[in-house]
């Protein structure tokens, strides 16, 4: 059994924020799973894609490897919090001199599996990346269910830090009909026998 076979990313959802020259810095000084020789950052109008390049050199160049996508957004920041400067200064009358701001460009991963990590080959691997990135990150999260050599794995990285977290089996919506749409005819009262 290969490792990639072995290896997947079942659920996943990421609420990931962190400044794009944060995360380009990040990649470049990251050290990439197994398989993962670098991963190329592109960019195409206000989409990120980060996309993983094999070290396997018989992965032909038209095979897709797994891509991490990010919305790059535009975040006014301050120097310090303009709302406790405004409580701050309530009292006094006077002019409020302008809070030093700048525009910074985000990159935001945000969504469940298939928007933020696509494609199958080498895909846990690039899972493991974005988990660096998630404790490279101030602000988000990222949870997700993952299985490696037979186990299922929970993770939950929140503002950066890890966290314990557990998988939990519960009964969904369709446990409850057991199968059955619509009226219960046998324990209805408006019907008699």
């Amino acid at each position: 059994m290969s490792t990639e076979e072995s290896r997947h990313v079942y659920r996943l959802h990421s609420t990931l924020e962190l400044p794009l020259e944060d995360l380009r810095e990040h990649i470049e000084e990251a050290t990439f799973p197994d398989g993962i020789a670098d991963v190329e950052i592109t960019r195409r109008n206000n989409t990120l894609i980060l996309k993983a390049v094999a070290e396997d050199e018989s992965v032909s160049k038209y095979t897709p490897t797994a891509q991490l996508k990010a919305s790059v957004t535009e975040n006014r920041v301050y120097e310090e919090d303009p709302d406790e400067r405004r409580n701050a200064f309530r009292w006094d009358e006077e002019e409020e001199e302008e809070i030093e701001s700048e525009l910074v460009e985000f990159a935001a991963f945000k969504g469940d599996r298939e928007t933020v990590l696509q494609n199958s080959l080498l895909q846990y691997q690039m899972f493991l990346v974005l988990c660096g990135i998630a404790e490279a990150a101030e602000k988000g999260t990222l949870t997700a269910i993952s299985e490696r050599e037979g186990d299922l794995e929970a993770t939950q990285i929140v503002e950066g830090e890890p966290r314990p977290a557990n998988i939990e089996v519960v009964e969904g919506p369709r446990d409850h009909d057991s199968g059955q749409g619509g009226v219960n005819w046998r324990d209805n009262k408006f019907i008699s026998d």
